[in-house]
């Protein structure tokens, strides 16, 4: 019984950290998001990142907290777009 309730734990902390994300991968998720708010002002909604493709960097801003990648996609908070742009 405490075997499995190890084993558990161990996948429940692996899903909660978040993996890292190459360096390049954000500065172009955050062209990507400069480039949205820029060609629409007028959006009010707060996006929650940026869903992108790791290999060709092509990517969409993303509204929803849950987003379903494809597996070639990872998701780029905005807050972590926004603190490496400083």
């Amino acid at each position: 019984m405490y075997a499995l309730k190890k084993g558990q734990e161990n996948y429940t902390n692996q899903k909660s950290q978040s993996a890292l994300i190459d360096p390049t991968v954000i500065r172009a998720a955050g062209q990507i998001y400069h480039t949205y708010c820029e060609v629409h002002p007028e959006m009010t909604g707060q996006a929650s990142g940026v869903a992108i493709n790791r290999s060709n960097h092509r990517g969409k801003v993303i509204f929803t907290h849950q987003p379903i990648l494809l597996p070639e996609e990872c998701f780029v908070p905005l807050n972590q777009i926004e603190s490496y742009m400083y």
